[in-house]
């Protein structure tokens, strides 16, 4: 039996998602609201933001869906998958309960703490004097977060209190990221490198991804603001099995059971973002979804037929399903339009895609189709993935291919990768 399919979501991921679920023979056809430029050639977009849940329960209803694929993770915090569960569909996502474990910094917090997972000790305010106060007491300078989903951009590295006061400000007073910021986290920093640990769960069966790194800020040896991420690779081969280990059993599948224990029952993709500090190793975030750019340089090393396992995450038979990955290198670069993070210009041309090698990927994330021409319509605008034996052999094709692409103010790292090709475990500060 083939199944009809809808997948949320318009970024690189969800066309990640999608470029492995067309590979499937279980796939009737494929449905991606609202979808990009690279979706659209693997099935058909229908224009229905993923925050319109009327919408895409009316649409699921009038395609027949068998199975819904909800990528980004607001619409999951705002409900979509109850909602949707409710009118009969199988969704592959966390319910509004189990996405507060990445909609809310405290709660993913309480609920660390109290399964003894290990992360940085933070304290909560919804007052900002309170938060500054609390700030100016501390022995060093720490991170402000913003409590809520801020598009991976709520979190401030601060070097001094005068920078502290000002993200406290920007997202307290000023509400940059809206209701996001109604709450702050007040959170110790620390130093190390990190790593991205992705699962498939039922939420009693656990299925590991391979690790991944991504990196956030906007220029080479990582300076310059954090952006949704400039590029990512996969394995980190600095990681330990030892320390492997410990993320997947003592972290993992220790939070999926803390979930279950908590009555709310895990579905979907979770990751623990991970740092490596002098202590050891302690939880960032967790996020309720696949993560992006990591996404497009984790499924490409994928063996196994992604819709079968998404299919049976929705139907709690995950125990039922081989998955296996292959022992390749994959690099992901980002080309961004000129001004990303900050303001940029869209409706640029791109050109140089089908130039490309036959097994290079390159994601859409912001870029459109307009008058049969493939244009920018975002910041992050493509992802350029390649696969290799090594990590160097994957980054100097990943590279080669990157510049046979172009358009006016591209902007992309030369960085990627380059430190676990070398074999030097990167050094982060936060």
């Amino acid at each position: 039996m083939t199944m009809n399919v809808l997948l949320l979501g318009s970024g690189g991921r969800e066309h990640a998602i999608a470029w492995r679920v067309a590979q499937s023979p279980l796939l009737a056809k494929l449905w991606t609201a609202p979808g990009n430029a690279g979706t659209a050639e693997l099935g058909e977009n229908v224009d229905v933001g993923v925050m319109d849940i009327e919408g895409v329960a009316a649409l699921a209803k009038e395609i027949k869906a068998d199975l819904v694929i909800v990528g980004p993770e607001d619409p999951m915090a705002a409900g979509i998958v109850d909602r949707l569960t409710v009118e009969g569909f199988r969704v592959f996502g966390p319910s509004q309960a189990a996405a507060e474990i990445e909609a809310s910094k405290t709660f993913a917090k309480e609920l660390m703490a109290g399964a003894g997972i290990p992360t940085g000790a933070a304290e909560t305010f919804d007052d900002a004097d309170a938060a500054r106060r609390y700030a100016r007491s501390l022995d060093s300078t720490p991170v402000i977060k913003a409590d809520g989903l801020a598009a991976g951009k709520g979190v401030t590295v601060c070097e001094n209190m005068e920078e502290v006061e000002a993200a406290i400000d920007l997202i307290m007073t000023d509400r940059v990221f809206g209701e996001a910021g109604a709450r702050v986290l007040v959170e110790e920093r620390m130093s190390g490198p990190e790593t991205s640990a992705h699962a498939f769960t039922d939420g009693v069966t656990v299925v590991h991804m391979p690790f991944s790194c991504d990196h956030k800020r906007i220029f080479d040896n990582d300076r310059g603001p954090n952006t949704g991420g400039m590029g990512a690779y996969s394995p980190p081969d600095w990681l330990s099995g030892d320390e492997q280990s410990f993320i997947k059993h003592d972290v993992t599948e220790h939070i999926v059971q803390a979930m279950f224990d908590a009555g709310r029952p895990y579905r979907g993709v979770i990751y623990p973002g991970m740092m490596l500090t002098e202590q050891g190793l302690r939880v960032i975030e967790f996020n309720c979804r696949f993560g992006d750019p990591e996404t497009e340089v984790v499924l490409p090393r994928l063996q196994s037929d992604l819709l079968e396992i998404c299919d049976a995450v929705a139907h709690n038979r995950l125990a039922d399903v081989e998955v296996e990955w292959s022992d390749d290198a994959a690099v992901g670069v980002i080309m961004a339009s000129g001004g990303y993070p900050g303001s940029y210009q869209t409706g640029v041309p791109i050109s140089g895609v089908e130039d490309v090698d036959e097994d290079v990927q390159v994601f859409m994330a912001g870029a459109k189709r307009q008058d049969g021409q493939l244009v920018t319509s975002g910041g992050r605008v493509l992802c350029v993935v390649a696969s290799g034996a090594t990590m160097a052999e994957a980054r100097d094709r990943v590279y080669d291919n990157v510049g046979r692409i172009s358009f006016e103010g591209a902007h992309y790292r030369t960085d990627i990768g380059a430190g676990a090709a070398a074999g030097v475990t990167p050094v982060k500060a936060r």
